[in-house]
């Protein structure tokens, strides 16, 4: 069971994998109740019975650092601490206070062999502590700490083209966040400090400010992966599903030169089995509908 704690409540959702066919979202749910407050988050969790499921939540934009690396040439044993020292001067907090993960940027399989990258993914320790105990007070187990970036490269990976790369465009209150993927992997992602609430507005003069700045963004973030990996074409842009006063896709497809589509959620899942779970909240639940696609093989 994917969860995730947003300012409109707790979103909740299961999926399974079925053989040749799309992905069965056995549970969807938006539920409120304080992420602060294990007597809470109990009662939600009897409510949705999660003790029978492993659970896992994802952080929150500015509850985390994800960082490009070189990757050390060390044992594999010793990845995570040699990235630790690579990092002490990187983060805005001290590396000693900082629980850190690594994600492996898979580099072109017919270029000469160069230096790897890594992401490295770094959270405080008082943040990750504070949440576990949450959840432990709660007797909730917990076995993954998910990042929006992976739950978003899980989405990306059911719409990719064979061969081809992929860009996805979603918008919380959070922001905006960017990921282009290959081949079922995360290779580069960007933040844009948008929050949804702005570009759902009736101002439309400010609107369009937005637009611009969203556009310029894309651009450039578009020219720079080009340039980082150019063995990789991507097909598409592609945006989660956005309030239909929004209209972003329009402007962006008069705009840049790649396809631009919104997705529909129904094409990639299967939400026959949940009922009630309407347009608005599959859209709130995107990105725990991809944390919960995570697969059982998948190291990160």
């Amino acid at each position: 069971m994917a969860i995730q704690f947003t300012p409109e409540g707790v979103c909740l959702a299961h999926v399974r994998r079925v053989t040749d066919s799309k992905p069965l979202v056995t549970f969807c749910a938006i539920q409120q109740a304080d992420p602060a407050d294990a007597g809470a988050l109990e009662k939600l969790g009897k409510e949705a019975h999660l003790s029978r499921y492993r659970c896992t939540f994802s952080l929150n934009s500015g509850e985390y650092q994800m960082l490009v690396v070189e990757a050390p040439n060390v044992p594999a044993a010793e990845l995570k601490t040699a990235v630790r020292w690579r990092m002490k001067d990187m983060l805005d907090f001290p590396v000693n206070d900082a629980t850190i993960d690594v994600l492996d940027i898979p580099a072109d399989k017919n270029a000469p062999s160069r230096a790897r990258s890594l992401y490295a993914v770094a959270a405080r320790n008082d943040i990750i502590r504070r949440r576990m105990a949450t959840f432990d007070a709660a007797k909730l187990p917990v076995s993954v700490i998910d990042v929006p970036e992976l739950a978003q490269r899980n989405i990306a990976a059911l719409l990719e083209e064979p061969g081809r790369g992929l860009a996805l465009l979603s918008f919380d209150e959070d922001g905006g966040l960017l990921t282009f993927t290959h081949g079922g992997e995360l290779y580069s992602s960007r933040h844009i400090d948008i929050p949804l609430s702005q570009l759902n507005q009736p101002d439309s003069e400010q609107r369009q400010r937005y637009f611009d700045r969203i556009t310029l963004e894309l651009q450039r973030s578009m020219d720079s992966f080009e340039r980082q990996f150019s063995f990789i074409t991507i097909s598409k842009l592609v945006l989660a599903p956005l309030p239909p006063a929004v209209n972003l896709e329009a402007y962006l497809a008069t705009n840049l030169y790649l396809p631009v589509s919104t997705l529909n959620l129904d094409e990639i899942l299967d939400f026959s089995t949940v009922s009630g779970v309407g347009a608005a909240q599959r859209m709130q639940c995107f990105l725990v509908l991809g944390a919960a696609l995570r697969a059982e093989d998948m190291a990160q």
